[in-house]
């Protein structure tokens, strides 16, 4: 005979507290495991997303990023010539020759300072990112003091704002515009030109180049071409590929703290859990030696406590995603370690953190509940009746 499943329910609705105060353990440790896997994706989608897949981006070789690639002149003209570059609808080639530098700037309402991505960009950067809109203003005149600010930096960092000013590299700058990039990690940088950059920071070579591909699947004899020429020292990545390598380390550092405060967090509800199911068998004995003589098998009596730790795991489990979710209303900002730049980005919640998160729910139900359930499966029937 097999204990139905509304019994195993029902019992932990006759215990209202003590499931609550368990299941609230529980959900509070799934709330930190998804809000740290959470943070985690976010930054990732958002470095992601930065990228086009159709656009290339060539550095340095071993540069790791912009921030510490170099081009000289006549490299960058070189690769502006490769065939598979796209042309525009204008008649010219889609590529861009950009400068990327760090400066650090106070943010608004402290005099904390923070690093910020200054971008230098050419005439068709624009188009090679038909992500980025702008919203307010003008774009910036070439050969100009002026630049363009991303929607993070005007609402975060003084002197970001529309009108206002920033002063650096010794020169004082005047934003134009301000842009939306949307999720994507260009709202927190600030662009101008490429050569009025080169100039003020004095740098004689650019960062990086950016092009368009005629046809995505001309991608890999064009790499080959490239990183083989000797007159180069480059490598060429697709945009979305050069970008999650950006998020690669802070993303691992995350999930590792994560995991660390988790199973840390975790002890605590398993033992919870476990106090709750015993406190249960202790409550119970007489009933489960009824089920006993009514004819319900050991293996039955098992299940049953089983299935009330696993309830516990999966009420626990859909709280604390239910209340992560919310997480995603919030925008943070941290130091993103491989450029040393700060990034804006929201939480994401993804099926793949859901189902994580549920399967570490039942685990810590399951753990929780095992020990109880055998103590109660292995207990004597005339022992359990004389217990009335």
């Amino acid at each position: 005979m097999r204990i139905p499943f509304s019994y195993s329910f029902r019992n932990l609705l006759t215990r209202k507290l003590t499931t609550f105060l368990t299941a609230s353990g529980m959900a509070l440790v799934v709330f930190v495991f998804a809000a740290v896997l959470m943070l985690a994706e976010g930054l990732q989608k958002t470095l992601v997303e930065t990228g086009t897949y159709e656009n290339v981006v060539v550095i340095r070789k071993a540069a790791g990023s912009e921030v510490q690639s170099g081009i000289d002149r006549l490299q960058a003209s070189i690769v502006e010539t490769q065939p598979e570059i796209a042309i525009g609808a204008d008649g010219k080639r889609q590529v861009a020759k950009e400068l990327v530098v760090l400066i650090a700037l106070p943010k608004r309402g402290t005099d904390k300072p923070s690093n910020v991505v200054i971008r230098g960009i050419g005439e068709e950067s624009m188009s090679l990112r038909p992500q980025v809109k702008l919203v307010q203003g003008r774009m910036p005149r070439p050969g100009s003091s002026e630049i363009i600010s991303g929607a993070s930096i005007a609402k975060r960092f003084q002197g970001g704002g529309l009108g206002e000013n920033l002063r650096f590299a010794m020169r004082d700058w005047t934003v134009v515009g301000v842009f939306d990039a949307g999720n994507t990690g260009f709202s927190s940088e600030i662009w101008g030109d490429a050569d009025q950059f080169m100039q003020a920071f004095r740098r004689p070579a650019y960062s990086s180049e950016i092009f368009r591909l005629r046809d995505p699947h001309e991608f890999e004899p064009l790499k080959v071409r490239l990183e083989s020429d000797p007159r180069l020292t480059l490598e060429a990545m697709r945009e979305p590929e050069y970008y999650k390598k950006q998020s690669e380390m802070m993303a691992k550092f995350l999930r590792i703290l994560g995991l660390t405060l988790t199973l840390i967090f975790s002890l605590g509800a398993v033992i919870g859990a476990m106090i709750t199911m015993y406190s249960a068998v202790a409550n119970r004995v007489f009933e489960i030696g009824t089920l006993r003589a009514l004819g319900f098998q050991r293996r039955s009596i098992l299940f049953s406590f089983l299935m009330e730790a696993l309830l516990l795991g999966f009420i626990g489990g859909i709280t604390g995603l239910l209340f992560a979710s919310f997480l995603q209303l919030f925008t943070v900002s941290t130091l993103n370690f491989q450029t040393f730049s700060e990034l804006a980005f929201t939480f994401s919640l993804s099926f793949g953190i859901v189902y994580k998160a549920m399967a570490f729910s039942l685990l810590m139900g399951f753990v929780g509940g095992v020990l109880p359930a055998f103590r109660a499966s292995r207990m004597n029937i005339v022992e359990a009746l004389r217990a009335s």
